[in-house]
């Protein structure tokens, strides 16, 4: 069994102990400290056809709105870090999202089943494509810019389901190597190779494809 100074930040934990004494406001800071990170998680792994109905920021705040209930489920057993705990909540809603607007599960992502009790949404590659492109230099026309869209989203689809979930975890979600690593159900020093090698990858497909060669730079 997993302690709260054990696998969290001191100030992670401090503010979980708060609340344990009753302090009515530690939650809600522990929440806000938490939600740009959860929404990235929501925004790459929302289905498309959902978009027009629910947006990220809308499943973020209905996962955190169940957090009262269920934190006492967490505070017994803290194994995880608390931040994963939220990101595994934020991962039920997206499913259970899927179930009702779309009729199915949405397809899992398989290392995810390590933490999870089934497995998340993928990373949508039209998702994390946007990302990509976002990070470098406006293009100057809208042609140009849905050109790039397409290679990148091209390059991705050829990445395999390991290579974009690490991509997706470290790069974009801004998971640590540990987090990442949990996440995966790997150890560090594996995950930290299977990232360094997902981005060569990646670079490596679109310095394939056809078109003049995009300007990434991947941390």
């Amino acid at each position: 069994m997993g302690s709260l100074a054990d696998n969290n930040s001191a100030h992670t934990a401090d503010l979980l102990q708060r609340h344990r004494a009753g302090d009515a406001r530690a939650l809600g800071e522990l929440l806000a400290g938490h939600r740009e990170r959860l929404r990235h998680m929501a925004e790459l792994r929302l289905d498309r056809r959902l978009r027009a109905q629910v947006s990220p920021d809308d499943v973020v705040r209905d996962a955190c709105a169940g957090v009262p209930a269920r934190l006492a489920e967490y505070l017994a057993d803290p194994r995880l870090p608390f931040f994963l705990w939220l990101r595994l909540l934020v991962g039920e809603r997206l499913v259970a999202l899927h179930r009702q607007r779309l009729g199915a599960p949405p397809p899992g992502a398989g290392p995810e089943v390590a933490l999870h009790r089934g497995a998340l949404p993928r990373a949508s590659s039209a998702a994390l494509a946007a990302r990509l492109l976002g990070q470098q230099a406006a293009a100057t026309q809208a042609a140009a810019r849905a050109e790039r869209l397409l290679r990148l989203q091209g390059a991705v689809n050829a990445l395999g389901a390991v290579d974009r979930e690490v991509v997706s975890l470290r790069h974009f979600e801004e998971l640590s190597l540990a987090e990442a690593a949990l996440v995966l159900g790997i150890g560090e020093a594996q995950a930290a190779k299977r990232y360094v090698a997902a981005l060569k990858r990646l670079r490596d497909l679109l310095a394939a494809l056809p078109g003049p060669p995009e300007a990434h730079r991947h941390g």
